[in-house]
């Protein structure tokens, strides 16, 4: 069910947010959406939320944190203040090209509806646009940098080998005479071979991925594991369980340099994983279902070391006191 808003006409990709032009009754709106859509036209309508679906293979998580409450209580006071980018699917309903955040946080919000622009895009448009839309989020996690870079990089490929007469456009004119990663680099403000790097990093298996976007492996080291098969991920999974720890830079290289060298054994590399840090030398770590049992289930991390120093400082002081008796 749409309910259009306002008649607009973007020409061009930088217009795409412009949203003027006068209202129009529900049942004009429907038969004004449909003519100005066949005519290649575009409007801001207000689409039933139960309607619309997620962009295939989306990167970008969409999380229930402190950003989301945030947006959940702007909408619930001021509206959505700039529409979302749609598809029409060939099965029906709408595809979010971009607006994934505001339509989830217009549904906590109670909202049934939520306004958007209908773009008629093909794969490869519709996702350079909605990688686009996301990059220019602050703050973005490995994964979610690593598979959006893979996805427009697949996608510009894919335009530049087509045929003059389809490949025109903003696009084109980018790629001409250039290589694709290059013109990626330059939009993100990112190096070619970074670009290379993150996109590495989609090799991972997702348990491994998943521990990089929580900063327990780090960047580097998790290019280096991404040159190992499934099954040698798989065993550097069981290796970091059997050490209790996860790799360096220079356990990662070297498990990297004999897995694709000679290959590596289990054994081979839980011998690696178990070796001692440089870094580990003055750490001591508690395990974090060990130390929840002394605690409440409501106390942070932070409440939990503060706790733990001031009753080490008092075990301290005792022990000082009992050696001057």
């Amino acid at each position: 069910m749409q309910k259009l808003r306002g008649n607009i006409q973007l020409t061009s990709y930088d217009d795409i947010f412009k949203t003027d032009g006068d209202g129009l009754n529900n049942s004009q709106g429907d038969d004004k959406a449909k003519e100005q859509f066949d005519k290649g036209g575009e409007q801001v309508v207000d689409i039933s939320i139960s309607d619309l679906h997620p962009f295939k293979n989306h990167p970008f998580k969409v999380l229930d944190d402190e950003e989301m409450a945030k947006t959940v209580d702007s909408i619930k006071e001021f509206g959505v203040l700039t529409p979302a980018i749609v598809r029409p699917r060939s099965e029906g309903g709408y595809e979010i090209v971009s607006g994934h955040r505001r339509c989830h946080a217009s549904e906590i919000a109670g909202k049934e509806t939520l306004p958007c622009i209908v773009r008629d895009l093909d794969d490869d448009a519709a996702t350079i646009l909605m990688v686009d839309a996301n990059l220019q989020r602050e703050s973005l996690l490995p994964s979610e940098r690593a598979w959006a870079f893979k996805m427009k990089l697949d996608a510009m490929k894919r335009i530049a080998g087509r045929p003059s007469k389809e490949n025109s456009g903003r696009i084109d004119q980018n790629l001409k005479g250039k290589v694709s990663r290059d013109i990626l680099a330059e939009q993100v403000g990112e190096s070619s071979k970074n670009i290379q790097r993150y996109i590495r990093l989609t090799n991972l298996l997702p348990e491994i991925l998943d521990m990089v976007d929580n900063k327990q492996i780090g960047f580097n080291p998790a290019v280096e594991i991404s040159f190992l098969d499934e099954a040698q991920q798989r065993q550097l999974l069981e290796a970091m369980d059997f050490s209790q720890s996860t790799p360096s830079l220079s356990q990662a290289q070297r498990i990297k340099k004999q897995a694709l060298e000679e290959g590596i054994t289990q054994e081979a590399m839980n011998v690696i994983m178990s070796e001692e840090k440089k870094s580990d030398v003055d750490r001591v770590t508690i395990k974090n279902d060990v130390l929840r049992k002394y605690f409440p289930k409501s106390y942070t991390p932070k409440q939990m070391e503060d706790t733990i120093v001031k009753l080490l400082d008092q075990w301290q002081k005792k022990r000082m006191h009992e050696k001057h008796l």
